[in-house]
């Protein structure tokens, strides 16, 4: 078997746990943060776990991630 490539944009974007779940970091906190709720931000801190539908889909991304 040939050896699979790990995609690149994915392997930034995304860790895995100790127990094999995928992390990812949140969405609208680069920029225009003024409007945005202090609950919005404070929430979107940190790294969440994927929700399950998009699992398969980032582990075809990073063959060897976990």
């Amino acid at each position: 078997m040939y050896k699979l490539k790990t995609n690149r944009a994915a392997a930034k974007r995304f860790k895995f746990t100790k127990n094999g779940k995928i992390k990812r970091g949140c969405a609208f906190r680069r920029h225009i943060l003024e409007k945005k709720s202090p609950k919005m931000k404070h929430q979107s801190r940190g790294m969440h776990v994927i929700h399950d539908t998009d699992y398969d889909r980032v582990e075809k991304l990073l063959p060897y991630g976990g």
